[in-house]
């Protein structure tokens, strides 16, 4: 699939997160109107970093991206070590979209910290860039120790750009003071202009009291619900782009006798 995405012209490949899903939730699902997720939980969920191992020798040129990696889940030294091998194999084409959750039910079943999920991801964002440098440690934070230090081999190459998705203010604090930009996720139903560029103007103000520049942050809009409807997210990408985005993810109907071409092209020509 990633192969014929890139055939038919796409600029990026991206994939989402989930290990674990209980037989019934009581987790509200932000993304939807009524809480409810938008697919089965028995669905076979391929887990990402397997995914994009494979998708790095079957593509040459697209830019591969999580959206999101659920990263206080997950073992940060780890992550760092995964994301850096992919970064490598794919000759420096990750794009590392990283997000806090919503699941209580995933992060029980894995042992992970729920309730301080969003101080955990601001600590794992300083420990795998540590890492990334090749050696890390020691480090002795509220939610995690390395106690001496240690190599961590190979290091991404270039700067790895970190997104972090969510849409809470504290998501676009993260985003502006220690991400590279923001990654968000609308409903096409629920697509606002007017609200990304407010999005977009609270992290852009975040990484200016931070000290940072602005304007070097990137703004990617995921689109759900979208799949078979390329041509009603055509017209929209023109004021997208006005809003501030610069990339926009969108899902592809692999029933669609056209394929993916199709609904490159489609896009492509809301552009013209």
């Amino acid at each position: 699939m990633a192969a014929e995405l890139e055939e038919a012209g796409f600029d990026s490949v991206w994939v989402s997160d989930h290990i674990a899903f209980p037989h019934e939730t009581q987790s509200r699902y932000p993304f939807s109107a009524d809480g409810k997720v938008t697919w089965r939980l028995d669905d076979p969920y391929l887990e990402p970093m397997v995914v994009l191992g494979a998708v790095t020798a079957s593509t040459k040129r697209v830019a591969i991206g999580t959206s999101v990696v659920i990263a206080p889940m997950r073992n940060p030294v780890l992550l760092a070590k995964q994301t850096a091998c992919i970064d490598v194999m794919s000759g420096g084409r990750l794009v590392l979209g990283l997000g806090v959750g919503w699941l209580r039910e995933e992060f029980e079943a894995l042992g992970a910290d729920f309730e301080h999920r969003g101080a955990v991801l601001d600590e794992w964002i300083g420990i795998a860039r540590e890492c990334w440098t090749g050696s890390a440690g020691p480090h002795a934070g509220d939610h995690y120790r390395i106690p001496t230090p240690i190599h961590c081999q190979p290091v991404p190459i270039g700067s790895m750009p970190v997104l972090v998705g969510g849409m809470s203010r504290h998501a676009l604090r993260r985003a502006g003071v220690l991400a590279n930009g923001w990654l968000g996720q609308y409903a096409l139903e629920s697509l606002s202009e007017r609200d990304i560029k407010a999005a977009t103007d609270v992290m852009r103000h975040e990484a200016e009291a931070a000290g940072r520049q602005p304007d070097d942050l990137r703004v990617v809009i995921r689109i759900t619900g979208a799949a078979a409807k390329p041509e009603a997210v055509a017209p929209r990408l023109a004021n997208l782009a006005e809003a501030g985005v610069g990339e926009v993810i969108v899902d592809v109907d692999w029933n669609d006798p056209g394929g993916p071409a199709r609904a490159f092209e489609t896009l492509r020509a809301g552009l013209n």
